[in-house]
């Protein structure tokens, strides 16, 4: 294989792992990507540039996502402008793809902000109404360790804040693919790119209409956290909690039809309204949920007691038979399955955030 055909494939198989978020550092990719390519080890300085690997995954995400990516592009941009005027005190910075408009599916808006205090910019965000979640990381570069600060936020896309001292604002970072000095802008530089990107543009209007549009994603997390809050009898629930029950739930769903978010939000959402009215939690639910879920999710919650009674031989056939009727019948069934299976004590579960990031991101990739 000539050397010219050998590094094409090696762009190709390198981008193909990050594109579908096998690998998510270049090098990694580039390293098993050549291993495949070539049955055996690579010199690093044969491998591809960065550059090139970024270029293909790109050409990926023209060919499969389409329109939607240019739609996204626009939404994730929206998103940027409101972190960045929420964070202006703190001279907030937007890098990264949502930036260049090298969006793929499941790329999040990467900010630089700029403080001393890491609290400081959480009390903007509880001042807010936004859920978040702080990672400190520790790097060991050159024989010396740093730690970073990022606070990442489940919006309508993921947004990631990196934390730098004051002083650091005017510092020129480089860019892990180019190696050249990171693209990067300040809000007036951003709100002068997005009115000559997209030309006649209010972004006034456009920003408010995203701020008051409802995060389904947000209202669940409000709904089921109270949960948490909910003890249930002992005979029924040995298990504990509410919540921990819903998450055991929802763990089993995802085992049985692991792309199916209907399913899995109905699994997730079936008794949040136990925390509301414990005396009808069905309808409660349904009421809270209204206009937050499909026709089918709501349909399998709203019937989750009565595929209960169908285990115990105590519904009607009358009853039966309409439920019968439906086409997520089955699936009912297979819900009624994991709740009743989902009341083991001491069983490891994964906790909201995680819960609720892995169903949005199912959403943003099968639509």
């Amino acid at each position: 294989m000539n050397s010219s055909k050998q590094r094409r494939q090696i762009i190709f198989e390198a981008a193909r792992l990050m594109y579908s978020r096998q690998e998510t550092e270049y090098y990694r990719a580039k390293m098993k990507a050549a291993r495949k390519v070539c049955q055996g080890w690579v010199k690093p300085a044969d491998l591809p540039s960065n550059r090139e690997i970024r270029d293909e995954i790109q050409r990926f995400a023209c060919t499969f996502e389409g329109e939607s990516r240019t739609e996204n592009l626009l939404g994730m941009r929206l998103q940027a402008l409101r972190f960045l005027r929420m964070f202006k005190p703190f001279h907030p910075k937007l890098i990264g793809s949502t930036l260049t408009g090298h969006i793929r599916q499941g790329s999040d808006i990467d900010i630089h902000v700029f403080s001393h205090s890491c609290e400081a910019i959480t009390a903007q965000l509880d001042e807010e109404g936004i859920s978040y979640r702080v990672e400190h990381k520790t790097v060991k570069k050159h024989g010396e360790e740093r730690i970073f600060t990022h606070i990442h936020i489940q919006d309508e896309f993921p947004v990631e804040l990196t934390l730098y001292p004051t002083e650091r604002s005017s510092y020129g970072f480089k860019c892990s693919i180019t190696g050249k000095r990171i693209e990067r802008a300040t809000l007036p530089e951003f709100e002068q790119l997005l009115e000559k990107e997209y030309p006649g543009i209010d972004l006034d209007q456009r920003l408010a209409e995203v701020e008051e549009s409802i995060d389904r994603f947000q209202m669940y997390r409000l709904l089921l956290l109270p949960l948490a809050g909910v003890k249930q009898s002992k005979k029924y629930h040995p298990e504990g909690d509410a919540l921990y029950h819903s998450l055991q739930v929802y763990d089993l769903a995802c085992d049985e039809l692991p792309y199916d978010e209907e399913f899995q939000l109905a699994a997730l959402l079936h008794d949040v309204g136990k925390a509301i009215d414990p005396h009808d939690h069905v309808e409660a639910g349904l009421q809270a949920l209204e206009g937050l879920i499909t026709e089918r999710t709501a349909w399998l919650i709203q019937h989750h007691m009565d595929a209960h009674a169908i285990r115990a031989g105590t519904l009607g056939a009358r009853a039966r038979r309409r439920l019968m009727a439906n086409e997520s019948y089955e699936d009912l069934l297979l819900l009624e399955e994991c709740d009743h299976n989902g009341r083991e004590p001491g069983v490891e579960v994964p906790d909201v955030e995680d819960a609720l990031e892995a169903i949005q991101e199912l959403s943003r990739l099968c639509g």
